[in-house]
């Protein structure tokens, strides 16, 4: 994509709306608020559009939901466009942001290699002034932040990182030109989504791969395979009632938990929709289950013996079994985010991979050769560090916000996040977020929410200009039960018992507390719209 890479032009610093973040929320906001007249600009740290696709491009980086949903609804963008796999990799994804942009015309307004890192609040004049990585400055009536839920890498604080000789990368700041791992020792420091994925293609490349590992990652079969043009056409002709079904769900899925409990049915009834789910693949096993499986402890463990059992069918040597998939489970079934994998736990039947049990053996240091763990030194050519991120919340908190009489929107969330309809928190007026903390954002698939929330945005945004307002701020009322909203919701399901970045508990220090809406897609909109009715209830207009 090409993009205005320099400085905005003395001419061009007052905008209706800067955007910050070129991933589905972003492009959407500046399509939408374009065509309503206002006058858009969006900055991107990256050097190109995509968001989180212009970031992973680590080994084996791929999208984690079918292709057919995790792309934009607008018949215009997807009429002449074919996926080449159920499961799309980076690589294609960034091909696909590049035919968004070339449809839509999206890159005259999209300033890249900007990275925002403070913004002040004018009183007097009622607009926000932002500053980049060069110190430029340009003034916004209102600022919205798609900065995603996981744009803020988290690498755990271990001695001597500095002296290692080696290669050593986070999976989100990944060399974009690419490193070879033929042949190298490599080392992947942790079990979610990115690990699983570079070590699968580790596994292939690599002389010898060592998994060090927490806690055991529950991962779906992702059941991937290539996609024609005949499957390409077919999966069309259904795409209007796919995107329409997304805002019925409580995902943004095409799909839905049934409406029946676990404990409901007999065992047989219940492990035959298991094997139907299981033998689909992918999410359906989590989001398209038994009502209560997220909810009752006791059809949980269901879930989980069953997915204990048909993985440890993979695991060919009998030491690794309880490590990988333990008798007993480490968290309730899916209050942590499962990942997809297509040979993950086959991989570990290979002589050239090792798994070490941080439990067991923690790390102690990095020195020049390689990690130190409490039983010895394992030495490495490449350290990957696929230890996620500060979640959520953390791509807002990073920048240097201040508002109108609060010095810093991290200062204020350091005892829990706290907004209105998860969009907006008080002393921060005319400042918004998508996909942020308190929105169904990590519970949902991003595209749905870029375009459902988004929309809700936008009419706001209207609404507002509309009215004449120029100045709008959440209450502190209104945050304060919202945030009583989530945490009770919350309360009800089984992820407080998991140490997930769904509860910020993988950062040290940040509150342990739900990041996401955890009542579903509908249910926000609903609560959204009935605000919107009442005048955006909740926001002091002025």
């Amino acid at each position: 994509m090409m993009a205005n890479n320099g400085n905005v032009m003395a001419g061009d610093t007052d905008f209706d709306a800067l955007i910050v973040g070129a991933g589905f929320a972003g492009l959407y906001q500046l399509e939408r608020l374009r065509n309503l007249g206002m006058k858009v600009r969006l900055y991107e740290a990256g050097g190109g559009v995509g968001g989180i696709w212009h970031w992973n491009c680590y080994p084996g980086a791929r999208v984690d939901t079918y292709s057919a949903i995790y792309q934009f609804s607008d018949p215009n963008l997807w009429k002449d466009w074919n996926w080449s796999e159920l499961y799309p990799s980076w690589n294609e994804m960034r091909t696909y942001f590049d035919h968004v942009d070339q449809h839509l015309n999206l890159a005259k307004d999209v300033q890249l290699n900007t990275r925002v890192t403070s913004a002040q609040f004018d009183e007097r004049k009622r607009h926000w002034v932002v500053q980049d990585q060069n110190e430029k400055t340009v003034r916004a009536r209102h600022v919205l932040l798609c900065t995603g839920f996981a744009s803020a890498p988290y690498i755990p604080a271990i001695p001597g990182k500095e002296l290692f000789r080696g290669e050593m990368h986070h999976t989100a700041l990944w060399p974009q030109g690419g490193l070879d791992l033929t042949g190298k020792k490599v080392g992947v420091v942790g079990t979610g989504a990115s690990a699983i994925q570079v070590i699968q293609e580790a596994s292939r490349k690599a002389s010898h791969t060592t998994v060090f590992q927490r806690t055991p990652m529950l991962a779906l079969p992702m059941r991937q395979r290539p996609l024609s043009a005949a499957d390409n056409e077919r999966m069309k002709k259904d795409y209007p009632a796919r995107f329409a079904r997304r805002a019925e769900t409580f995902g943004g899925f095409d799909f839905d938990f049934r409406d029946e409990s676990a404990l409901a049915v007999s065992p047989q009834e219940r492990n035959a929709v298991y094997e139907e789910l299981w033998e689909q693949g992918g999410f359906p096993f989590w989001l398209g289950t038994y009502n209560d499986v997220l909810m009752n402890a006791e059809a949980n463990r269901t879930a989980y013996d069953f997915w204990r059992d048909q993985t440890r069918q993979r695991i060919k040597k009998k030491e690794l079994i309880e490590k990988l998939a333990p008798t007993e489970p480490p968290h309730p079934w899916g209050a942590k985010r499962p990942s997809l994998e297509q040979y993950y736990y086959d991989v570990f039947a290979q002589d050239n991979v090792a798994l070490v049990d941080l439990r067991e053996s923690p790390i102690t240091e990095i020195d020049e050769r390689g990690i130190k763990t409490k039983d010895g030194r394992h030495d490495l050519d490449i350290i990957v560090f696929a230890t996620g991120f500060d979640a959520v919340s953390g791509g807002i908190t990073r920048i240097n916000i201040a508002g109108s009489d609060v010095p810093n929107i991290k200062e204020k969330w350091k005892d829990g996040i706290r907004t209105q309809l998860g969009i907006a928190t008080s002393g921060f007026p005319n400042l918004f977020f998508l996909y942020g903390p308190q929105s169904p954002s990590g519970f949902c698939n991003g595209p749905s929410a870029a375009e459902i929330q988004g929309d809700l945005i936008v009419q706001m945004l209207k609404d507002l200009r509309d009215q004449g307002i120029t100045r709008v701020e959440a209450t502190p009322a209104a945050e304060e039960a919202w945030r009583q909203h989530n945490l009770e919701t919350a309360a009800h399901t089984l992820f407080p018992q998991a140490d997930s970045w769904y509860m910020g508990a993988n950062i040290p220090g940040k509150p342990k507390e739900i990041l996401n809406y955890p009542g579903g897609l509908p249910t926000y909109v609903q609560k959204f719209k009935e605000n919107a009715a009442r005048n955006y209830e909740g926001f002091t207009l002025s």
